[in-house]
């Protein structure tokens, strides 16, 4: 139950961080203010280094991981591309982000809560990523 909880866990992760770069490579030529832009690339940064060792333990249980579900991805696309279009400003790009952010909480808090029997370097790097996003979300409100 473990090892089965882990991976799920780990999948959830790792589909999160795959969502959540892709939304900020999506509104980055869209940002004018440099200190949006430093906190986006910081972020998407940050975000890479998790992925880079939730993979490492992907690897290890002979896993490949999880890509986001495709539907939540295309709506993502689809609102980010609409919004922009309507108001293309520092503004929309924090309102998008901070959306995320929240949706990615709330997502990875319930998979936390659902695979319990996940192991603590599984629950921890959630809870790291949690982390991300809350402070992401928190370092875009001054441009919204």
């Amino acid at each position: 139950m473990i090892e089965s909880d882990t991976i799920k866990l780990l999948r959830e992760c790792d589909a999160g961080i795959k969502m959540g770069v892709a939304s900020i490579e999506d509104v980055l030529d869209y940002v004018s203010n440099t200190d949006l832009k430093k906190h986006l690339d910081r972020c998407k940064n940050d975000h890479e280094k998790l992925e880079n060792q939730i993979q490492l333990l992907l690897d290890k249980y002979h896993d490949d991981g999880k890509d986001p579900n495709a539907m939540a991805k295309s709506m993502s696309w689809l609102k980010t591309n609409m919004k922009l279009a309507v108001n293309e400003s520092d503004g929309t790009v924090a309102d998008l982000i901070t959306d995320g952010c929240n949706m990615g909480v709330k997502s990875l808090s319930r998979y936390l809560n659902q695979y319990k029997a996940a192991d603590e370097t599984s629950k921890q790097i959630t809870k790291r990523l949690i982390e991300l996003e809350e402070h992401l979300a928190h370092s875009v409100r001054p441009f919204l």
